[in-house]
This record gives structure tokens, C-alpha cells and sequence, in this order.
């Protein structure tokens, strides 16, 4: 019988799953609300799981203590992209692929003094004719923000936010001006009466050192299936943090707190 492992379908996780090998092991790839399902239904053993999901079902759930998906700083694929200033905003379109980037999003919105009417929508960009702002994530909106380039600057530090009228706003950025922490997005979650063989973290283990040794192909071959340039995967790719370090939980608590959430994780021990 294989054991199956849940990984959302994005270029950030390439790292983690590219050199994935193991006897008996099955990937499904699905979006981050999909696998935090299949997860609590036992359906899928171990998955990466949306931080607002586990720190809500922290109760059922144990964590792997050195892997996560997270970023200091910008993040370049969880997005609002907007045409009004942010307090200004009164009409936001979701992305139905993650809870945590939609609770994030309203965190930053009601700090800036908004309060908008939201509705979850299926899209991309075309979403601004009926909306003041649309939150787009993943290669989703990878794509959309690479639309948008007219050329690629020779540093990422030159990339614009602000496209005419229309103004993008990296929500892992807003939270390390809010915070000087890491925005945690996903962490690798199991059932507590279900923990996942040794075999199977180990396997994780090699396949991510193996994928961050060779991040430049990795990179390659998402820019190509994305239809980007390499260096901007490149870059989006190096800049993720991929073990949870103390600074990612510490990064993962405020999100907790901020939420009004307690933080007790269970940690993998085997």
C-alpha cells in the first residue's frame, strides 16, 4: 500500500518534490484547501498544510519540526493587486485556492482602516472590471505579475509594485513591515494518531537538499512550464525558507496571536 503525500500544485514546493524518490510513496498534487481536507479525512497521510488551517485544527494535527514554506520578506506569488488605495478599497475579490492568505489579507486590510465587501471568485486579473482589488496566489499569480513586466531589471530589488494605475501589494512584505518576522504559509502536517514512518521524513529530507542544491534547474524547468524568465523564478525560488528555524515559528506564533489563536504545536519526534 502506498503512502500518499499532499503537495499544492505551485512552483514554491518544486523544491521539496523534484527529487522526490522513495519506494511506496504517492504525491497528489491539489490546492492548499483541497489538501487540508483530504488530510482530516485521513485520505492523504502527511501534507503541506495552510498555516491558518493547522494553527485552527492545532488540536488533531502534529507538525514536522524542521520543514515549512516560508519567506522574509517579499514572497512575489501571494498578491493583492488593486486600484484604489487600500483604505480606499470597498470591493475585493478572493483567491478559493487558501485561508491563510484570505486571513491574512483581512488582518492587513482592517489595520490599514478597511472594511470591504469580499467575495470569493475564480480568475485573474480580468476580476479588476468588478472589483477594486483582486488577491491572487500561487503560479496564478506569478504569472499575472510577470504580465506585467516590461522588462526584467537587472537586480529584484528594482521589480516594480505599481503599474499605472494599478498598484500590487505583496502581502509576506506588509506582514515583515508590520512584524520584522518570517510569514509562515505552510507547514507539513499529520493526523496526531497517524504519524508518518521515518522513511517518509526521510525521503522529504533528501529530496529538498537535493532540490535546493539545484535550485538553477529546478527554477529552469518551473519558468518554462510557467512561461516566465528563469531568473525571476530564480529569484522567487531562492528567497523561500524551507526548514521552520526559530525565526519562522516565532513568525508563525504572531500570526497565531494575531488571530486571536493559541500556538502549542506537537512535534514530530520519531
Amino acid at each position: 500500500m502506498s503512502y500518499r503525500l499532499g503537495f499544492p500544485p505551485y512552483a514554491n514546493v518544486a523544491p521539496l518534490v523534484r527529487f522526490l524518490e522513495g519506494e511506496g510513496l504517492e504525491v497528489v498534487h491539489a490546492p492548499p484547501t483541497a489538501l487540508n481536507r483530504l488530510l482530516l479525512e485521513g485520505e492523504i497521510g502527511l501534507s503541506l498544510a495552510s498555516s491558518f488551517f493547522y494553527l485552527t485544527h492545532q488540536e488533531a494535527l502534529g507538525l514536522l519540526p524542521d520543514f515549512s514554506v516560508a519567506v522574509l520578506g517579499p514572497v512575489y506569488s501571494v498578491n493583492l493587486f488593486h486600484k484604489k488605495p487600500l483604505s480606499e478599497l470597498r470591493r475585493v475579490a478572493l483567491t478559493t485556492e487558501s485561508a491563510t492568505s484570505v486571513a491574512l489579507l483581512k488582518l492587513l486590510l482592517e489595520e490599514a482602516g478597511a472594511r470591504p465587501e469580499y467575495r470569493r471568485e475564480e480568475g485573474g486579473l480580468e476580476l479588476l472590471e468588478a472589483y477594486d482589488g483582486v488577491l491572487l496566489i500561487g503560479d496564478r499569480a506569478i504569472r499575472a505579475y510577470a504580465g506585467l513586466l516590461k522588462a526584467l531589471p537587472e537586480t529584484p530589488h528594482a521589480l516594480p509594485s505599481a503599474f499605472g494605475a494599478l498598484e500590487v501589494t505583496d502581502l509576506a512584505m506588509a506582514w515583515f513591515r508590520r512584524t520584522r518576522l518570517p510569514f509562515v504559509f505552510a507547514v507539513w502536517a499529520y493526523r496526531l494518531e497517524d504519524p508518518p514512518p521515518k522513511a517518509v521524513v526521510q525521503a522529504l529530507r533528501r529530496a529538498r537538499r537535493r532540490g535546493l542544491a539545484q535550485l538553477g534547474e529546478v527554477a529552469r524547468g518551473e519558468a518554462e512550464r510557467l512561461g516566465v524568465h528563469p531568473a525571476l523564478l530564480e529569484h522567487y525560488l531562492w528567497n523561500f525558507r524551507y526548514h521552520l528555524e526559530e525565526p519562522d515559528r516565532l513568525g508563525l506564533k504572531a500570526f497565531a496571536e494575531a488571530l486571536g489563536l493559541p500556538f502549542q504545536p506537537s512535534f514530530y519526534s520519531a
